[in-house]
């Protein structure tokens, strides 16, 4: 049987954005393929607020029974005439492991992570930015944390020439330097390619999935992604939205074998 909080996170983002993709949007959101180019752009010069979700349904190497599910709230803020651009990721999570005739269970409140990008190309054709990140021990159980502060690093680079196809990527890294002493150190590495192929009238087909590495543990999860996304603008916001499934090709682990990846994305353009 689902679990009441899985089944609310995935019904709020699965549905709402099913009917936003293939229900007709109210006459005052006009679909713009110029807005669907940079919607997708990490650094865009625009203040963004972002709702993700990540619905797993099946966890590699657990028994039958295991699931998790992450939504993320995202807020990015642009400065310095746009060279300089913040984001801040608050995670709720909730997850139920079996294996070994044992099973646990918690959600809440996950680590809290951030990250500063100096964009040292900032054009439409191309933004491509790095710069520290940061993750705090926030989590209010310890299945759902770390117990550690962490630091690192974030590379973003999106690639927008074309006004069919776009494409880029992120690369993250981060390692604990302070915490919790009876938990473990961490040394984390992520590879996030993204493409998105315009369809017009604001439709596009995406993919933008995670390849987790976990060096300490020696775990890993290489998935695949392809999904489909829809664009609209309500006034000066640009409004994205997207249901993309992912499927693990390479796995070792306690990692997701199978997950589907939604979203909400605003932009709010300047005046």
């Amino acid at each position: 049987m689902m679990h009441p909080f899985k089944f609310y996170h995935f019904k709020i983002f699965s549905i709402g954005l099913l009917l936003s993709l293939f229900i007709p949007i109210h006459a005052r959101c006009q679909e713009s393929d110029a807005s669907a180019a940079q919607a997708n752009n990490p650094l865009a010069n625009m203040t963004a607020l972002n709702f993700h979700d990540y619905y797993v349904p099946k966890l590699s190497n657990t028994e039958e029974g295991s699931y998790m599910n992450t939504g993320w709230v995202r807020f990015a803020a642009p400065f310095a005439k746009g060279k300089l651009l913040i984001r801040v990721s608050v995670p709720l999570s909730t997850i139920a492991i079996q294996s070994s005739n044992t099973v646990t269970n918690a959600n809440g409140l996950g680590d809290v992570n951030a990250f500063l990008s100096y964009n040292f190309v900032s054009k439409p054709a191309a933004t491509i930015g790095i710069g520290p990140m940061v993750s705090t021990p926030s989590a209010t159980n310890n299945v759902l944390g770390t117990g550690k502060w962490q630091g690192g690093f974030a590379f973003v680079a999106f690639i927008a020439k074309s006004p069919v196809f776009q494409f880029g990527g992120l690369v993250t890294w981060q390692a604990s330097f302070a915490g919790q002493s009876n938990r473990a150190s961490t040394n984390i590495g992520a590879v996030q390619p993204f493409y998105f192929w315009q369809l017009g009238k604001g439709t596009y087909l995406r993919g933008a999935p995670t390849w987790a590495f976990d060096f300490k543990n020696e775990a890993y999860s290489v998935p695949l992604a392809l999904g489909i996304g829809k664009v609209v603008k309500l006034g000066s916001t640009v409004c994205n939205l997207f249901v993309e499934p992912q499927y693990s090709l390479l796995i070792y682990g306690v990692q997701p074998q199978f997950q589907v990846f939604t979203g909400i994305n605003l932009q709010f353009s300047k005046k």
